[in-house]
């Protein structure tokens, strides 16, 4: 995985565009520093759906172990005068 400048990539972002077609991930750096990643169409849309895919909650994640179905606690945490 190439990493390069912002300033060189700018003067060759023809190029750049050209390997990451190919199926290289580019690094653009700023200051030294990752700030973004030039890659394929394909490459983008798989981390897309990656991204997209939730991940369950902690109720929903209790729920799938055995004896998952949990009663809720009627009782109030505390007492509340009105």
């Amino acid at each position: 995985m190439p990493t390069i400048n912002l300033k060189d990539a700018k003067a060759g972002f023809s190029s750049l565009v050209d390997r990451a077609v190919e199926g290289e991930f580019v690094t653009i750096t700023r200051h030294g520093k990752p700030v973004a990643a030039l890659v394929s169409i394909e490459a983008a849309e798989i981390a897309r759906k990656a991204m997209a895919r939730k991940r369950p909650g902690l109720v929903e994640y209790l729920k799938t172990f055995p004896g998952g179905d949990f009663e809720r606690n009627s009782v109030p945490s505390r007492d509340v005068e009105l």
